[in-house]
Parts: C-alpha cells; structure tokens; sequence
C-alpha cells in the first residue's frame, strides 16, 4: 500500500467513525404515518458539509468524491435517515453543476419529467424548498430549478411511509438551461447506484438486529441461534448482505476507474441493482422468519428497513429492467466469463 493510499484509508476510517456519531439507527414513525423530514439532523448534516457532499468547491459543496458518499448513503440506509442525502446531492447538486446552475443552500430533489411536464413517485416532494427538473424539449435535454409553491404536488408514498410524490409543472413557463444528452441516462444510473449503497447499509442493520434477537430470545431452554433452522436463515442474510455490498463497492470502483459514460460502470450498477433489488425479497423474508410476529409490531424497528429495501428496488428501474440490460449485455458478450468477472470491453 502506498504512502497515499494509506492516507486515504485512514481518512475514510475517521470519516466512517464520524459518521457512526450524526446518525443513530432507527426512525421512530410508526406504520401508517408518513415519514417527515429530520430538520434537526439535515440541520447538522448542513453544518458538516454533508448535505452537499460532492458537490464542487466552487459552488458551496465539500469536494468530495464517490468513496465518501458511498460511506454517507450505507450509514443513512443503516439509520433509516428520514434525510434527502443522495437526492439533494447526487441527483440534484450535480444536475446545477451540469447546468452551470447557482446551488445555494437548501433542501432540493429531482425529477425527470415527461412531455406533459409530469414526473411520478418523486422523494421528498413536498418537504422539498425546490425540485430540480430534467425533461427532453425540442431543442435537447434541459435543466431547471423550480420552487416548490410553482409545482403542483400530489401527495403519494411507498411502502416504507416515505414520500413519493407526483408532481406537474407547466413546461412552457420553464427557461432551461441545456445539458449533455447523455445526462438524463447517466441520472438513472446515479439513481440506482445511490439506492444500492443504501440498501446495503440498511441490510447491514437487518443483519445486526436478527443477530441480536435470535442469540438473546431463548426457546426451549437454549438461544434461536442455537437451532440449525435459524442459523441458516440468518446465514442466508448474511450472504446476500455482502453480496449487494460487494456489487454496490464495485459500482463505486467503476464509477471512479472510468465514469458513469463507460459501458464497464454501466454493466457494474446494473449488476449493483439487480443484486440489491433480489436480495432484498430474501433478507426481507428470512429477517421477518427469525424475529416472528415482533418484527411486524409498531415498536420494532425490522418493518422500517424491510419496507425500505422493497421499496427501493423499484426506484431508478424496476429489478426487471436491470436483469434485461444484464442479460442483453451477457448476449452481446464474446466471453460472458469475462463479461461476469471483469465488465464488458471498452
């Protein structure tokens, strides 16, 4: 290891400690009741230059890179943070930068419009102070900042309580600022990669609170975790837990070896999403096996990041839809055992 890398090492190190101190895990809603936004820590998020992590220097963000946002979205996603880190920053804040947008401090999310000026299931919606927007106009992709108060909002959410509103603007009062055409596909690759970080940060926690749960709760006179049935379960969670960890670092480390144009880092996040979209049917099931009825009460914290991760998987494109990009490229590949262990050619 170099002089340089060791560095690095150390500085995520002590970033992920400082980490572990802003978000304590768990929310505490209750189901049935929406998920609001955590003022108090996007408050603190913004005092420590999370809230726009990667965004330039330039324009008011801390400059930093893919490794510490990966570390930011897995410890949100282990809290169940109730806080638009990835959309403020990853879609939003580096929409402006595309546009050559000013970005000052606020609460922002993202949408991709259709030709009607609609955009569905956006994050954050309503508790947003403005939504970025991109939609394709006759003369090219477009981007623009729009208030909340000009945006007609209806109020949806998912199956985690968070909100996923529908929203509509009128495209004919927008003045756009033109973007690369590539931006609006590199958006969903963002979109996806972000929900996979998160994920594995949420299944970490599944992981944590079956552990806890099956080696403290006794049955007939010994511990759940003595019993062949249930260390299975949890050894399943265990193993699909590293595989969306190791899809999503690998995303990460495409991202940074070539960029988001590279067809390698393309495959690397459909890889990604397809794991984390999979995984999380059986982390999700085997989790609610081993906890029994408690993991569906109110007061337990398992529904929280279950809904989460079956949420997810929907966002950005369906687990279908990453499976068929996957499935395409392994068709076009010459050698699908490089294809699988190495990305496609460039």
């Amino acid at each position: 290891m170099s002089g340089q890398d060791a560095l690095q090492s150390t500085e995520l190190r002590d970033f992920a400690q400082m980490l572990s101190e802003v978000f304590t895990s768990g929310d505490d809603h209750r189901i049935g009741e929406v998920v609001e936004l955590d003022r108090a820590l996007w408050s603190t998020l913004t005092e420590l230059g999370l809230d726009r992590l990667t965004g330039s220097e330039e324009s008011g963000g801390s400059g930093a890179g893919w490794l510490e946002a990966a570390l930011l979205l897995e410890a949100a996603g282990s809290a169940a943070a109730a806080v638009p880190v990835a959309e403020n920053d990853l879609l939003a804040g580096w929409l402006l930068e595309q546009a050559g947008l000013d970005a000052a401090p606020a609460v922002r999310t993202a949408a991709v419009l259709d030709a009607d000026g609609r955009a569905r299931h956006v994050p954050w919606a309503r508790f947003a102070d403005s939504i970025v927007v991109l939609w394709e106009s006759p003369q090219g992709w477009q981007v623009a900042e729009v208030a909340r108060g000009d945006v007609e909002i209806v109020e949806a959410v998912n199956l985690a309580a968070e909100p996923r509103d529908h929203m509509c603007v009128d495209l004919s009062a927008l003045s756009g600022r033109d973007v690369p055409a590539g931006t609006a596909d590199e958006f969903r690759h963002r979109g996806a990669l972000v929900r996979a970080l998160a994920t594995a940060g949420a299944m970490d926690r599944v992981l944590e609170l079956v552990v806890d749960h099956t080696t403290a709760r006794v049955q007939f006179g010994r511990p759940l975790a003595k019993f062949q049935a249930v260390q299975a379960l949890v050894a399943d969670i265990a193993t699909e837990a590293s595989l969306v960890h190791a899809a999503a670092d690998g995303a990460v480390d495409a991202v940074l070896a070539g960029g988001f144009d590279d067809a390698s880092t393309r495959f690397a996040i459909a890889a990604a999403a397809s794991c984390a979209g999979h995984a999380a049917s059986v982390v999700a099931r085997n989790a609610h096996q081993a906890l029994g009825a408690i993991g569906f009460t109110m007061e337990h914290e398992l529904h929280r990041h279950a809904n989460r991760i079956l949420s997810w998987r929907s966002e950005f494109g369906t687990v279908a839809s990453w499976d068929s990009e996957l499935l395409a490229a392994a068709g076009e590949a010459g050698d699908v055992w490089a294809l699988i262990t190495g990305g496609p050619a460039r």
